[in-house]
């Protein structure tokens, strides 16, 4: 049903995509990404001058919120529009027949739990309004070969992986390209390996085999470059799912020399998850410079073809960054880095740190410049918001739990939102609500213990905490006790938000 929809919504746009060209769309999402790590944000030590550039030459948000806690769930959230209430993804899951990596580096089956063939796309709709669509990076919504593959859902090319267990390699001995697989000149290891007890920590040269020739985020930036200057001539959506910063820490020895011994940094000779590095530090900082090096290019090829008026550049962090219960996991150090600007714990968790996404945005002559915006924003938002801008968001589904903020982008006074929600079928199941400044987080949903269906009947009671965001940004302060009437009234809109998942149960708030 959806492919004849979308075949109308092609005709009813033929009009308007004849007589003004669209703004092409060139939509990045870094990996693992604290807002804290760019010097928008008030890096000090990490230079990512064509990302702050972004900020400086378009809006730069200060409350922007991701899809979910973890990669999977935040990017369904993205893709369909829908929060995690209602998205088909709510957790990282392996599909049940899903194997580990062979010698070669390739499952037998790969790739993660797929969203349904029905499900409608960003994708989907920029092809519905006649613009080409491209992917480059990591993908995470459905095997090659299943209904959620990116060629089944509204791409028209893709480069890079398919598999999120792949992707923890920055070298690996394959990547995607549209439905072929190419093999890498590089070397089979797998990304949880650490030196062996002939190796020593302290020498460098023990950590040179977890290197290859050919660096995967290299390989897919000059692909989307690729992509942008094959569209010239039409309106185009690029989607550039970096897998940068995520584990493994690994980089091209030229990028992290420019942040070897500028700070302490011994070195991490594994054993917590992910590859050894002697200079993790140094690593982490150059894979995320060397990103911002890319995006440089990116920009700078836009304006060689004069598209820069025609072209919007988005900015955003598929989930908080490792901190917290993930603190020197793989050998990163988050804090150091204040990735996560003092925000309360990390990836994986419903508080700030875990979902407090950088969002800044460019389009000339469009978006006033060295603008800052505070408005309550979320993953959701970005399909209708895009549609908007691109004089299509009528052929957004009115099922959306999006709220276009095109008018805020473009100068124009918005209303606040109701209410942000979020739900996280893993860590122990968590839910969240934020109303205005108030914030309620429910953890203990699905005990750590409980899975798959045993989980209906082994919930315990969910332990609730209440924050005032304006107040307390850390979240220190549960102030639940206090507030019995404004949790009620969350816990109400919370109840209405969330549907039941089959696949992603969660014992204490599925309806019966």
């Amino acid at each position: 049903m959806k492919r004849l929809i979308f075949t109308a919504l092609l005709l009813t746009s033929a009009w308007t995509t004849a007589h003004a060209r669209q703004p092409n769309v060139i939509f990045i999402i870094a990996d693992d990404l604290g807002p804290g790590d760019l010097g928008c944000y008030g890096q000090k030590i990490i230079k990512t001058p064509h990302i702050d550039r972004i900020a400086a030459e378009g809006m730069r948000f200060t409350q922007h919120y991701t899809g979910n806690a973890v990669c999977a769930p935040s990017r369904c959230v993205l893709m369909t529009g829908l929060h995690p209430g209602h998205a088909f993804i709510r957790n990282n899951l392996q599909p049940k027949d899903a194997q580990g990596l062979g010698k070669m580096g390739r499952p037998a089956v790969e790739g993660q739990h797929p969203i349904p063939a029905e499900t409608v796309t960003v994708a989907e709709v920029f092809k519905s309004i006649g613009y080409t669509t491209g992917g480059f990076g990591k993908w995470g919504l459905g095997g090659p070969t299943s209904n959620g593959a990116p060629l089944k859902q509204g791409f028209d090319r893709w480069f890079g992986y398919n598999c999120q267990g792949v992707a923890h390699n920055f070298y690996p001995t394959y990547l995607w390209d549209n439905d072929k697989v190419i093999d890498l000149k590089n070397p089979p290891f797998p990304s949880a390996d650490k030196l062996k007890p002939d190796e020593d920590p302290t020498k460098r040269e023990s950590y040179q085999r977890f290197q290859g020739t050919e660096y995967s985020a290299d390989l897919i930036s000059e692909q989307a470059l690729k992509f942008a200057r094959d569209n010239k001539d039409k309106p185009f959506f690029l989607y550039w799912p970096t897998t940068v910063p995520h584990l493994a820490l690994q980089v091209p020895d030229d990028s992290s020399a420019e942040y070897v011994g500028k700070f302490d940094d011994p070195p991490y000779p594994g054993g917590t998850g992910y590859l050894p590095h002697f200079t993790p530090k140094a690593a982490y900082a150059g894979m995320i410079t060397r990103m911002d090096r890319d995006i440089g290019r990116m920009m700078a090829l836009i304006t060689e073809l004069g598209l820069d008026e025609e072209t919007l550049f988005v900015f955003v962090s598929d989930n908080g960054p490792l901190n917290g219960t993930h603190a020197g996991l793989g050998g990163t150090d988050a804090t150091f880095f204040n990735s996560a600007e003092g925000r309360r714990d990390g990836k994986g968790t419903l508080y700030e740190g875990g979902f407090r996404s950088p969002c800044v945005v460019r389009w000339k002559g469009k978006i006033k410049a060295g603008t800052i915006s505070d408005r309550v924003t979320g993953f959701e938002d970005w399909m209708i918001t895009l549609a908007e801008l691109a004089n299509s968001k009528d052929k957004v589904s009115k099922t959306t739990d999006g709220i276009s903020f095109a008018p805020t982008l473009l100068g124009e006074k918005q209303a606040e939102r109701e209410f942000l929600y979020r739900e996280f079928a893993g860590y122990g199941g968590q839910q969240m609500l934020r109303m205005g400044d108030w914030k309620l987080v429910r953890s203990n949903l699905v005990p750590k213990a409980a899975k798959g269906k045993k989980a209906k009947a082994a919930a315990a009671e969910p332990k609730e905490e209440l924050f005032n965001i304006a107040n307390d940004p850390a979240e220190t302060q549960n102030v639940a006790a206090e507030h019995a009437d404004i949790i009620a009234r969350m816990k109400a809109l919370m109840a209405k938000q969330h549907t039941n998942s089959a696949d992603f149960p969660m014992a204490a708030i599925d309806r019966q």
